[in-house]
């Protein structure tokens, strides 16, 4: 019924049984010092269980003291953590999963005691980061490749750059937050250059070990990245090696904008995207944006707009989606309620474990009772 939807596809020398991956979604179920909790095992049993090809593990930030996006962040800065990020590898896997652990560095969106870091001191939500310095952009460099050896060390199949969502990878791509006069701003050859060199280091770092990219395509800030610039950077990125490129659009600045509220209610809102970007590079792109529709995704991928499918809260919604769709059962699917009012979002925002509108009674009482 879906052929495209269900066919295996080579993503950096791995094999995936489908076209169907579980993009990240930070939901705040990580301990309160970044660790692996039951909760977080639970969570990801039950997303590889679903039947997608891939489970991208989200953001756990390569430096916890000044680039966790907040308390509950995962941690890859310490082989502390090595154990629970080997139990979550080992759980995704044993489902039949691929596992992919994305890594992180928040910048000037950090949730830290301390002044957050970022290519220069640009306001953000009240609070002005530290530019950073030439020594602390090669040390942060060092912590991603530090990172990404980590997650290859707990066994998990590859790794990816979180470069979306306005995060320190953007920024440094940004023209509206980098606004440095040195080789790291200025033209987008220098404005790249920070990206590159994190791709490079890391790649080096973990040797035939894939590494993929979360990217950030359209700020949808009029003084933003956008695709004249994001396009050349993506092909920048194939050529060095990266296994694929995720595709999204926006950041915390733009994301509560009347117009991207309105775009991000249509099924398929990103695909216009991730196929600009699909059009210039050589390597596998995954699309996300409210796909939880089947015959949106099957279209997008017939059409060339993208190679995968990124589900996130749709998945969350209903973990049995992929199940559903190969038997028939669509109208049985839970789906993400665009209308809730982001409600998932509102309780991360606020430092709350997220569970969704959208479950049945007695899954929101079983879900209440173990971590409430």
């Amino acid at each position: 019924m879906y052929p495209h939807l269900f066919s295996e596809i080579r993503v950096g020398g791995l094999t995936l049984k489908n076209r169907l991956t579980m993009a990240p979604l930070y939901l705040g179920y990580a301990g309160t010092a970044g660790t692996v909790s039951d909760m977080v095992l639970d969570h990801y049993r039950l997303m590889a269980q679903s039947g997608v090809a891939m489970v991208v593990v989200e953001n756990a930030t390569v430096d916890y003291a000044q680039g966790s996006g907040s308390a509950r962040t995962l941690r890859a800065d310490t082989g502390d953590n090595l154990a629970g990020l080997q139990q979550l590898a080992q759980v995704i896997r044993q489902e039949g999963a691929i596992a992919c652990l994305q890594i992180n560095h928040a910048g000037r969106f950090a949730f830290a005691a301390t002044e957050p870091l970022a290519p220069s001191a640009v306001e953000t939500f009240g609070r002005v980061p530290k530019a950073l310095t030439r020594e602390d952009i090669t040390g942060i460099i060092e912590k991603y490749a530090n990172a990404a050896t980590l997650a290859k060390s707990a066994g998990f199949n590859l790794v990816e750059l979180h470069g979306g969502t306005g995060y320190l990878l953007a920024q440094f791509l940004s023209p509206r937050t980098n606004q440095r006069t040195d080789d790291y701003g200025g033209t987008l050859e220098n404005r790249q250059r920070f990206a590159l060199e994190v791709v490079a280091r890391v790649r080096d770092a973990v040797g035939d070990f894939p590494v993929g990219y979360r990217f950030l395509a359209d700020e949808w800030l009029p003084d933003g990245l956008h695709l004249e610039e994001s396009k050349p950077f993506a092909a920048n990125l194939a050529r060095a090696g990266v296994a694929y490129i995720s595709v999204m659009g926006g950041t915390y600045e733009s994301f509560a904008r009347p117009e991207v509220v309105e775009k991000s209610q249509k099924p398929g809102y990103m695909l216009d995207l991730a196929a600009a970007i699909r059009s210039g590079v050589d390597v596998p792109v995954i699309a996300a944006g409210r796909l939880g529709h089947a015959d949106v995704a099957e279209k997008a991928l017939a059409a060339g707009q993208t190679d995968l499918i990124g589900l996130a809260r749709g998945l969350w919604a209903d973990p049995q989606w992929t199940r559903k769709v190969q038997t028939g059962r669509e109208d049985n699917i839970i789906a993400c309620d665009p209308d809730c009012g982001e409600a998932c979002m509102q309780m991360v925002m606020k430092g709350h474990p997220a569970f969704c509108v959208r479950w049945p009674p007695e899954k929101m009482k079983a879900w209440k009772a173990k971590f409430v």
